[in-house]
């Protein structure tokens, strides 16, 4: 298809194309002037026309909010820095991946890593000088920043499930393989940060293709997540396609496919909502790259490219005809139909602490990452401790999508050595910590967030000392309950899945919502908005307290507040903001 006949198709359904798909239709697949704007000293920002464009290529442009005003009053321009976000298909690298990581967060970044909700690294303020040689050393490493944003599918998760070692190197090479396929073919991204060569080609540059994606690529962000029961720590539902894996008799049989999860929303606009992906069938292992391929084309073809707030895949579906439109047009491009979906339950959507024996006879350690966040502390060198169990580990590291990290494969030989570290460093696995700060997941929202509007990661320890206090007076130490925090309705930290949720509405004030069930197959619902923390104090106190007090055997605390009436229980998020 030309770039006319995109064109056309785009304003065919659904009005002009936003500015957006401009940029990208000129940007000969993704270049734009970034080779030369990249190399302008005059300056540590790009164009916007650029910043959108790399995004596809894994970074995108920010600046320390802390600073903003004063550097206002300097007559300076912001103290502007980038974000990079490493993919890694499942979340896994090996020891000597993260020694690199290690070096790349001191000698580029800000002396931190950031464990993503989505198994990826981000490494914060990293300057625009600083961007080629950062992504190329990462190349160098065999890992990669390209689709890790952008409107393409970002990286696939995969459950990163310690007690079925076997099953998970099964699920996880698919996972790497979906990744793969789906991956960008566009030789900017080699000829702007990693070897500075053009790629020149006999047929010449307009002979450059995308063939899954075209020459506008999606009209959203697209996600893809494997979770295998009992555990949903992937949060299944929430993604674009989610796959669970069917596993028979220890063996992989194939995957429940659910489509046309999401979470982000817009304040105000009742258009906008977070969805629960809805299971549509089942297929074989063979058969899931070509299905996710097939989907991902349905969005490409449908999606909405005049307004960015309605393009998410979730929207194609629930706007354009339902499950059973979508179906029929899948059916159709694949050319063979779906079986059945298999019987499955899902357990909990947390991850399990400490120590854990492999079916493998391999040894397993979760570590407990507040937020994610991996630097070292006057009183907790937690970096350094990492950096020598790196040193010695011959299995690999595998991040949890809840923003932990798993030291998996350590043999029975090396497991002495690093119980060594794990002491003389004090890294946590979970003893020491509440339950609920364990079950606790935050978006990086301020200072470098430009969508934020209220703290989140550097908030939400305080809040949860507080809210821990309640918990203890109840007798609820122990207790589970999903906990999320975002500094806006975009939902990078999955809110909509929490049983307790806050979403920032401004500087100190929040909304908060409650209902969502333990195992993340029910959204939550807004109780109570624009509230400080004084008020989500007072608010959750009295719940608390009735919960330990006329909760049923077994019962978790988002069934509980659904079951009393503090809100309705939500399983299509059309109904969302039904009150």
């Amino acid at each position: 298809m030309t770039q006319n006949e995109y064109i056309r198709k785009m304003q065919e359904i659904d009005g002009p194309p936003s500015d957006v798909e401009e940029i990208k239709l000129r940007s000969r697949y993704l270049r734009g002037t970034l080779a030369e704007t990249l190399k302008d000293p005059i300056t540590g920002s790009i164009p916007e026309d650029d910043n959108r464009l790399m995004k596809f290529h894994g970074s995108y442009l920010q600046d320390d909010r802390d600073l903003r005003n004063e550097r206002e009053k300097q007559r300076l321009e912001p103290a502007y820095q980038f974000m990079v976000r490493v993919r890694a298909a499942g979340g896994v690298l090996t020891p000597e991946q993260w020694l690199v990581m290690d070096e790349l967060a001191h000698k580029y970044a800000n002396g931190t890593i950031r464990l993503t909700t989505r198994q990826a690294i981000q490494f914060h303020g990293i300057l625009k000088w600083n961007l080629q040689p950062s992504i190329k050393e990462i190349n160098d490493a065999l890992l990669t920043t390209i689709a890790a944003c952008g409107d393409v599918n970002r990286n696939v998760m995969c459950n990163p499930n310690p007690y079925l070692s076997e099953v998970h190197g099964e699920v996880l090479e698919w996972a790497q393989r979906i990744s793969d396929h789906l991956t960008p073919r566009t030789r900017a991204y080699h000829e702007i940060f990693l070897d500075g060569e053009k790629i020149y080609d006999s047929r010449g540059e307009e002979a450059e293709e995308e063939p899954i994606y075209g020459p506008v690529y999606l009209p959203r962000k697209f996600k893809i997540g494997i979770a295998i029961p009992p555990s949903n720590d992937v949060d299944v539902f929430s993604q674009d396609i989610g796959l669970i894996a069917i596993v028979e008799g220890g063996k992989l049989q194939g995957f429940n496919i659910a489509v046309g999860g999401g979470m982000g929303m817009t304040y105000g606009d009742t258009q906008t909502y977070p969805q629960l992906a809805r299971v549509i069938g089942f297929c074989k292992p063979e058969q899931v790259v070509d299905a996710a391929e097939k989907i991902v084309t349905i969005q490409r073809d449908f999606g909405n490219r005049s307004v960015r707030k309605y393009a998410r895949f979730k929207y194609t579906i629930d706007r354009r005809g339902g499950i059973e439109w979508f179906l029929e047009e899948l059916h159709r491009r694949l050319g063979w139909k779906l079986e059945e979906a298999r019987p499955f339950r899902f357990e909990h959507s947390g991850d399990r602490y400490g120590w854990i024996k492999g079916s493998n006879n391999r040894w397993h350690l979760t570590l407990f990452i507040e937020n994610g966040r991996i630097r070292d502390w006057d009183d907790y060198p937690l970096m350094t401790g990492l950096r020598e169990i790196a040193r010695i580990h011959t299995g690999d590291f595998r991040l949890s999508p809840n923003q932990n990290l798993i030291i998996g494969n350590i043999t029975s030989q090396k497991k002495k050595k690093i119980e060594e570290i794990v002491e003389r460093y004090k890294l946590a696995t979970g003893e020491r910590q509440s339950a609920l700060r364990r079950s606790a997941l935050a978006c990086v929202a301020l200072p470098t967030c430009g969508l934020a509007m209220a703290e989140a990661e550097r908030y939400m320890p305080s809040l949860l000392t507080r809210l821990e206090a309640i918990m203890e007076e109840a007798g609820l130490r122990d207790e589970e309950i999903v906990i999320r925090m975002t500094g806006c309705p975009n939902g990078c930290a999955r809110p909509y899945l929490g049983e307790i949720a806050f979403t920032g509405k401004a500087p100190g004030r929040y909304n908060l919502y409650l209902g969502a069930s333990f195992t993340g197959d029910r959204l939550n619902q807004m109780y109570r908005e624009n509230i400080t923390e004084q008020e989500i104090l007072d608010t959750l106190r009295p719940i608390i307290h009735q919960y330990a007090k006329e909760r049923e055997e077994g019962e978790h605390f988002g069934d509980f507040v659904v079951r009393k009436g503090y809100v309705k229980p939500v399983y299509d998020g059309r109904d969302f903001h039904a009150r």
